[in-house]
């Protein structure tokens, strides 16, 4: 099968950062699906894993953790698809990835795709919409208490998770959405989606908050930058906030939470995959009720521009724009 995958950690302007290759089409394990994919999506996670992460030696790493496809085969295990099945679902970091004609995944994790929505518009959410959920529901616990009247700041509102992060608090909680965005276009987007105000990152958040009617917010979820914002962040809970982040940030100073006694949560949206927690199906739930809601029309699509089919040169120009950090919305690729 025909992969995209790297060799070693390399900048994305070198020729060889990622390469086209044929690899073994693989079979089946006992949880898995085998799935034809039909279009994938690219995230911080792919720039990430390149950048940083060294392959075994001799084994190329295949990128890839949002996919659309068909199921092409199933293991002896598995109950809840069959060939034939249209899917979607975000991978395991510790496995191959979606960057390839076929790719296995355990079944525990995908779902079946919306059918209002095509491969290109459905590939941008499973990774991102997990991640939010896992934030909101999880990590916050905001479906275990009253959320009316409370204040929620979402910092990096116009990227993949804040996108489909806004739009699932709005739907199923009561909670104000304050959204940050620093472009006109980046701002009328989080608008859009739902949040019912929104900020300039770029200024200082607690100026920003006042001018918007805010004098603190009981929650924040910070997607990128924690660290440059994380006094700012600190000033603008109320006592007893949390706060909840994604990113790796630089050191940051936790004795800071003290005072206010704030909490911290930490989101990895593959640590259920990745350590096969007894709960490891949640992701296939929450997939399942998030392609409900896109059919029922309470969700849309974060697809932001499709970038062509699969391969090595489109995948380098996607990786490059998420390095920008100006990104609107997911970055898709469609086919081989």
């Amino acid at each position: 099968m025909k992969a995209i995958a790297f060799t070693q950690s390399l900048p994305i302007d070198h020729p060889d950062a990622l390469q086209t290759i044929d690899l073994p089409t693989p079979a089946p394990e006992a949880h898995d699906i085998r799935v034809a994919v039909s279009a994938i999506s690219v995230n911080p996670v792919d720039a990430k894993v390149r950048s940083s992460a060294l392959p075994e030696v001799g084994e190329p790493r295949v990128l890839g953790y949002d996919a659309v496809g068909i199921v092409d085969a199933v293991g002896s295990a598995v109950s809840r698809f069959q060939p034939g099945d249209r899917v979607w679902y975000a991978g395991n970091v510790a496995r191959q990835g979606s960057n390839a004609e076929f790719q296995l995944v355990d079944e525990r994790i995908a779902s079946l795709a919306p059918k209002s929505l095509s491969d290109t518009q459905a590939a941008a959410l499973p990774l991102t919409a997990i991640t939010a959920w896992e934030l909101l529901f999880d990590r916050l616990e905001l479906g275990m208490r009253n959320t009316q009247g409370k204040s929620l700041l979402v910092i990096g509102a116009a990227g993949g998770v804040g996108s489909i992060l806004v739009q699932l608090a709005k739907q199923l909680t009561d909670i104000t959405v304050i959204g940050t965005a620093s472009r006109p276009e980046s701002q009328a987007w989080v608008k859009s989606l739902g949040a019912d105000a929104v900020i300039n990152h770029h200024q200082p958040l607690d100026q920003e908050l006042k001018a918007a009617g805010f004098d603190g917010v009981d929650m924040v979820v910070s997607l990128n930058q924690t660290d440059h914002h994380f006094d700012a962040i600190i000033e603008a809970l109320n006592p007893q906030g949390k706060l909840a982040l994604i990113d790796d940030p630089e050191l940051i100073d936790v004795r800071k939470l003290k005072m206010k006694s704030l909490s911290l949560h930490w989101e990895l949206m593959f640590t259920r995959p990745l350590f096969t927690t007894d709960d490891i199906a949640k992701q296939h739930d929450l997939l399942t009720e998030v392609a409900a809601m896109v059919d029922d029309g309470k969700l849309v699509t974060t697809l932001g521009e499709v970038l062509g089919p699969i391969n090595a040169e489109n995948l380098k120009r996607a990786h490059a724009l998420i390095e920008s950090n100006r990104t609107i919305g997911k970055l898709v690729l469609e086919g081989f």
